[in-house]
């Protein structure tokens, strides 16, 4: 049975279903080749491709989508978009976070599920490697910070993470070349105390996220662990660096 045949025989569910698994496949697609881009050339190379390889992709689909559908497109955004007022648009910052650690929190749960606790660490950590620094890449595009911002820019990039629109933190200066990032109020650990569960072992992680993003805006910064899950904590944050 070829396509035209398959598409006969479909009824519109099925024709939905096949039209959300395309965006999935797409998605997985995209992160597959920046992976395999990092992995055979490197991390600053996979950035620097992925900038082109998404103006370009994006483009492409939202002008075919909108051609579709009905909806106008402006530099390879929705109009629609454009137009909303600032409320919604913080509104759907916030929501599309809380979205992002979802999505964060349902791939750990099922690989602990399926795998145990140990691998599914593993698998996080891994994952923060090639994170950590895209984000930090992206930051570091989207405000325009200089190639060494040194702290000030460091302090700039921590206030645009996907972290710092659903969770409470506080940055303290020590001096001109050192500050203390706190999370004070974290989603995830707040949601295990609401549960009566302890605190989740996040330093691996941390060890991880904080000094490779770090370094992304900056490569002279170094970065320090005050504390962190394990570790014991005072009340009024969760982890410290």
């Amino acid at each position: 049975m070829d396509i035209e045949e398959m598409v006969a025989q479909a009824d519109n569910e099925a024709l939905v279903k096949l039209v959300m698994d395309a965006f999935r496949r797409i998605v997985v697609h995209y992160g597959a080749w920046f992976a395999e881009v990092e992995h055979q050339i490197g991390m600053a190379n996979a950035l620097e491709v992925e900038k082109e390889v998404w103006d370009a992709s994006l483009g492409n689909q939202m002008t075919r989508l909108g051609k579709t559908l009905g909806f106008s497109v402006e530099n390879g955004v929705p109009t629609a978009l454009r137009s909303l007022p600032r409320e919604t648009l913080v509104d759907l910052i916030e929501k599309i976070g809380i979205n992002w650690l979802a999505n964060d929190g349902i791939w750990f749960q099922a690989v602990e599920k399926k795998f145990g606790m140990i691998d599914a660490k593993r698998c996080n950590d891994t994952c923060w490697t090639r994170y950590s620094p895209y984000e930090a890449s992206r930051i570091k595009n989207l405000l325009d910070l200089p190639e060494k911002g040194g702290i000030p820019a460091l302090k700039k990039a921590l206030t645009c993470r996907m972290y710092a629109f659903i969770n409470k933190y506080t940055i303290e200066d020590v001096d001109d070349n050192s500050i203390v990032f706190q999370m004070n109020e974290c989603r995830v650990q707040a949601a295990r105390k609401r549960k009566g569960l302890p605190d989740y072992p996040c330093k691996s992680a941390g060890l991880v996220e904080y000094p490779y993003f770090a370094r992304t805006i900056d490569p002279r910064i170094e970065t320090e662990c005050i504390g962190c899950p394990p570790d014991e904590h005072p009340g009024n944050w969760y982890c410290a660096w």
